[in-house]
């Protein structure tokens, strides 16, 4: 087993759902990058392990911001990126960088990563959809000194196609009015919730109607 296999089998181990890889030079031409620029980190060498985290929307605590502190599943993210980096380091020798989630803290656009990785593809939702945990699971990523070969990224099925995209329809802030997403709409409602959270030391639960309307990753 070659130690990026052994990688994602410690990944899994440590509470991963998903975990793969994809060269670190690859991430420069990536859809986002394109479209609203580069990533906070680059590098030429090495590659991205990208971590994949399943919140059961039954427990949607697991997603819940809090300020100066992210949400509990982004912090069990970051300890299991943290345990294998030190893990790469005393086991394999190689040296790891956990990244920020933020792409203007020094991080990567996350979603692009998670489908060049293989892990799953960009649903109409414009989310990340995992096979067997549909759209809800939130990722992050270690920067690693190794040398890995591009994989095949995943393919949009066709019951993406198929569907009746309540995702879309069901949007309370019509983000996907002319059946894309537009970004700007969807930060409305996210700094709406932010205001009636200050000066409150409480969680903040964003809206995740697209994602919890999506069918996908229900049959297991």
């Amino acid at each position: 087993m070659g130690v990026a296999a052994e990688a994602v089998k410690m990944a899994r181990e440590l509470g991963a759902t998903v975990a793969g890889f994809v060269p670190a030079k690859s991430l420069k031409n990536s859809p986002s990058a394109r479209s609203a620029g580069p990533p906070g980190f680059r590098a030429g060498t090495g590659s991205i392990m990208v971590l994949g985290l399943y919140h059961d929307p039954e427990h949607p605590e697991m997603d819940w911001w809090e300020e100066g502190a992210s949400t509990p599943g982004d912090r069990m993210l970051q300890q299991i990126a943290e345990a294998l980096r030190k893990w790469l380091k005393e086991v394999h020798r190689i040296d790891a960088r956990v990244l920020p989630y933020q792409v203007h803290d020094g991080g990567i656009y996350l979603k692009d990563a998670a489908v060049m990785a293989g892990l799953g593809f960009i649903g109409r939702n414009n989310l990340v959809i995992v096979p067997g945990s549909g759209a809800s699971i939130r990722f992050r990523a270690l920067w690693v000194d190794l040398e890995v070969p591009k994989p095949r990224a995943g393919r949009r099925p066709a019951f993406c196609e198929e569907c009746p995209a309540p995702c879309q329809t069901k949007c309370p802030m019509h983000a996907f009015v002319d059946g894309r997403y537009h970004r700007a709409e969807c930060l409305k409602r996210i700094d709406v919730n932010k205001k009636t959270a200050t000066g409150e030391r409480r969680p903040l639960d964003h809206c995740r109607v697209c994602e919890l309307v999506c069918p996908s990753g229900r049959d297991g």
